[in-house]
Parts: C-alpha cells; sequence; structure tokens
C-alpha cells in the first residue's frame, strides 16, 4: 500500500470507494460524483490524496484550506467547505479541513487512515498552517441511542474520548493524534449520527 496524491486516473476510483464506504441509510446524494472530484483536483491538486494497493483506490481523504473565521464558526458541512465543489478554498487559510475520508471496507484495520492522515498532517507542516480540523461523523451513536433514550449526543462522543464506548469512525481518529473540541450539532444528514458531529484539531 502506498500514498499518493489524488490524480484524474483515481478519480472513479475514488467514486467508486465513496459507494462502498458509505451505503444506506447515508444519504446517496451526499456522495462524491466524478465532478466533484474533478473540481478538487482543480482547486486544490495538493489537498486530495489517494492510497493504493496493487493498482487500486482503497482509500481517499479530501481536503481544502478554510480561513481562520470559517474555522472557528465550527458551522456545518456545507458552510464550512462551501459546497461539493469546495467554494471556500481559500489558499491564504490558516486551517487544513478534512472534509473526506474514506477507506474499503476490505482494507480497514491495516492504517490506511492513519497514513493518510499522516500525509495531511505533513502538508499543514509543508504549507505552514496553524493546523488540521474537521468534524467527524460517529455511526455508533444511533445504536447506542436507542438503548439509551435520555442520553444525549455530547455525552455519547465524550464516551467514546474515555474509551466508555468504541465508535468505528471516531475512535480511530483520536489514535492518530487528533484533539476532540466538542460537537457540532446539525453538522450535515446523516442518520446514524444524528446529524452531529465530533470537531477534532491536530497542531503541528
Amino acid at each position: 500500500m502506498h500514498i499518493e496524491v489524488a490524480k484524474s486516473i483515481h478519480v472513479d476510483g475514488i467514486v467508486n470507494l465513496q459507494k462502498l464506504c458509505f451505503p444506506s441509510p447515508f444519504p446517496e446524494d451526499c456522495l462524491w460524483t466524478s465532478d466533484h472530484i474533478e473540481r478538487h483536483l482543480a482547486t486544490f491538486p495538493l489537498g486530495q490524496f489517494v492510497a493504493i494497493v496493487d493498482g487500486i483506490v482503497v482509500g481517499s481523504a479530501s481536503s481544502l484550506i478554510i480561513t481562520e473565521e470559517s474555522w472557528r464558526s465550527h458551522s456545518g458541512w456545507m458552510k464550512t467547505t462551501g459546497g461539493f465543489l469546495f467554494e471556500n478554498h481559500d489558499r491564504e487559510g490558516t486551517t487544513l479541513y478534512g472534509a473526506d475520508i474514506s477507506v474499503h471496507p476490505a482494507f480497514r484495520g491495516r492504517g490506511i487512515a492513519k497514513q493518510l492522515y499522516l500525509s495531511r498532517f505533513e502538508l499543514v507542516v509543508s504549507s505552514h498552517l496553524d493546523r488540521f480540523g474537521t468534524a467527524c461523523r460517529t455511526p455508533g451513536w444511533l445504536e447506542w441511542q436507542v438503548a439509551r433514550r435520555d442520553a444525549t449526543y455530547p455525552e455519547y462522543c465524550l464516551a467514546v474520548v474515555n474509551g466508555l464506548v468504541r465508535d468505528r469512525t471516531l475512535t480511530p481518529l483520536l489514535r492518530c493524534g487528533l484533539q476532540y473540541h466538542g460537537v457540532i450539532e446539525n453538522y450535515m444528514e446523516d442518520n446514524e449520527s444524528g446529524d452531529g458531529a465530533a470537531l477534532l484539531e491536530w497542531k503541528p
């Protein structure tokens, strides 16, 4: 497995990977299309990474640079990124923002996500940015909440942070060195996560 900056030859692989990584009930209209990926490559080519095994895209990470104001506002996905075409990318910004990361289900547990994050961290350093920031979906929330109907979303995220519960997305990111900074309610349409997300940050 190796990580490289994404190119046009990887577009179809990234789109197919999205379908495998985010099945129903995740909304299909929130998945990348080839037009989206091509725009990301044109807008900020250095911020798009893929993981390749035997010529196949088994992981991808999509990023943009946002302003300090955008980072501190902790808004929803659409407002933060400017939508699927990354219209809020600002080369003079302070924060490398992780808009998406995907790892093929058959290749999880092999450190691919960690290597993608390390590539992002290296980009933060080489680009002299203040931080890497993202908002992480928490697909374990729905099942956990059904069993504890009086529980709140922040309580779930804190339980994951404190190691009392394992979330298949948030837990690995915490192990990558990202720090938890609270939650964003109504981050994006995502039933499994209660439409919320955990706010995460890494600083060099």
